[in-house]
């Protein structure tokens, strides 16, 4: 039985950082933000955007766009950031009753800047082995530029980071925009070398000195960005092609439009290279940077506003996450075949 995508939403807040104002904060000239890292500004909270409101209000777009009611929900699968609004908190839960999803329960996961591959994936396997889960809802707030310091220079590949909420409602048997396949690999090895390395369990309790040292830290640079270029391109066109091939031994050739996660404008244009793309079958999301696992459904709103996107079209969505987690999606836009 297909599972399919009815709805998708997106919330970005309104206050924006510029790539001029990112060069002032981190000394970085700001033709190389702009050009190099591709980031022309990027979406920054306001007071109100906690990481559960960004996620609702991207909720209440996708809910509308599928045109149902939040009480047809049966689940409401949490895969936005763990950095959330409270520590140790369901943020699903939250959703659902400010939602009234009052038929629904929820559980939150992660799979860092990979989640709503992952999450498509969970969702998919939970509607096929339970006859009572018929619609769900994937949403997502990711505001982890809080724990980026511009006075880190080792962290500037994190630099682009921004902030925002992203969700998609699945239906069991609805035949359009059918999930085909997913795909994921994994690698333990860098899973201590980007950490926030106070306000954890393994630094508790906290001085108040710790407060300041909140953010992110590469432990050992010059080795971490030596392992994961050799490891991250490979594995991104592992889980591109993998996907493929569990979607009906589809090929690089299949591709219609690529959603993928924002990164550095060469990265980028490595991927399309060796898939063989054009510049015109993806989304650079110069003017949003990276809202982790949001990036995927922003890609695709904004490739369907574009027109990019057409009925029959194969979308792959990929994306990855330090720890480190690659992911990858493919969708077959429109009528079921």
């Amino acid at each position: 039985m297909n599972i399919g995508i009815m709805g998708l939403g997106t919330y970005t807040p309104k206050t924006f950082i510029s790539a001029k104002e990112i060069s002032e904060q981190t000394g970085i000239p700001e033709a190389v933000i702009s050009v190099k890292f591709g980031v022309k500004q990027k979406p920054i909270p306001g007071p109100e955007d906690t990481t559960s409101h960004m996620g609702i209000e991207a909720a209440r777009a996708a809910i509308a766009n599928a045109g149902i009611s939040a009480q047809e929900i049966d689940l409401i699968i949490w895969n936005g950031a763990q950095h959330k609004d409270y520590p140790c908190w369901l943020a699903g839960l939250k959703v659902a009753e400010v939602l009234g999803a009052k038929n629904a329960w929820s559980f939150d996961m992660e799979a860092m800047c990979g989640s709503m591959m992952s999450g498509m994936e969970v969702a998919k396997s939970m509607m096929t082995a339970n006859e009572d889960i018929k619609t769900v809802l994937l949403v997502s707030g990711y505001r982890n530029l809080d724990l980026i310091s511009y006075k880190v220079p080792e962290t500037s590949f994190m630099f682009d980071i921004g902030a925002g909420g992203a969700a998609m409602v699945l239906r069991k048997g609805y035949d359009r925009n059918v999930i085909l396949g997913t795909a994921f690999k994994g690698d333990g090895s860098f899973s201590e070398d980007c950490v926030v390395e106070k306000g954890g369990s393994k630094s508790w309790p906290m001085a108040e000195k710790d407060f300041e040292n909140m953010h992110f830290v590469v432990r050992d640079p010059a080795t971490f960005k030596a392992r994961l270029g050799e490891k991250t391109m490979p594995n991104f066109y592992w889980v591109i092609r993998q996907a493929l091939k569990k979607s009906g031994n589809l090929t690089d050739k299949d591709i219609n439009y690529l959603a993928i996660l924002h990164f550095k404008r060469s990265a980028h244009m490595e991927v399309l290279k060796e898939l063989g793309l054009k510049e015109d079958q993806t989304t650079y999301l110069d003017d949003y940077g990276h809202i982790g696992q949001n990036d995927q459904v922003l890609s695709i709103e904004l490739g369907l506003k574009s027109g990019k996107i057409k009925d029959g079209d194969n979308i792959v969505m990929v994306g990855a996450g330090l720890g480190f987690v690659w992911a990858g999606a493919v969708v077959r836009w429109g009528k079921a075949l």
